[in-house]
């Protein structure tokens, strides 16, 4: 007969690393796949006016943005105190706008592009003259789809 030897205790076995690569790299692109990066730098100042009604956007990728408002501090110097349009990370005129939506349209797909709308972020301290001009601009541009940004507020903060 054979003896079978008695072994001392043992402690824990050491825990496996192989996987932690894997995990590392799923995270990775989860995190990648989910965020969202900051698309303009704002060079101006835009406080959004005050709505009941609001209506959320569903999809952000037909949407191209106009901001209009004062130039922030370190702008003020070259732009002065009057509102400015803003068209992606540049400063512009309102003959920049039929060039930029047409820029924008040909990025898309042949079929997202009738689907294309034009958001305008609007300072609520801004004249009306410049939203006017540049409405008529995007109408040379076909572009016609347009909405504005608002804050939802309730109705009793109006009464």
């Amino acid at each position: 007969m054979a003896k079978f030897a008695k072994k001392g205790k043992t402690g824990t076995p050491a825990i496996s690393t192989a996987s932690l690569p894997d995990i590392v790299f799923m995270l990775l692109f989860f995190f990648m796949t989910v965020t969202t990066m900051k698309e303009v730098d704002l060079k101006i100042q835009v406080r959004n006016p005050k709505a009941t009604e609001v209506k959320k956007l569903e999809n952000k990728s037909l949407i191209s943005y106009i901001y209009v408002g004062t130039p922030n501090k370190k702008y003020q110097a070259k732009y002065g105190k009057e509102a400015v349009i803003q068209l992606d990370d540049a400063f512009a005129r309102v003959r920049d706008i039929g060039p930029y939506i047409a820029a924008q349209r040909a990025a898309m797909d042949a079929e997202s592009r009738s689907k294309m709308t034009t958001a305008l972020k609007i300072d609520k301290g801004t004249k009306m003259g410049i939203v006017t001009d540049i409405k008529q601009e995007l109408r040379r541009a076909k572009a016609l789809k347009i909405t504005y940004t608002a804050d939802k507020t309730s109705k009793e903060d109006f009464f």
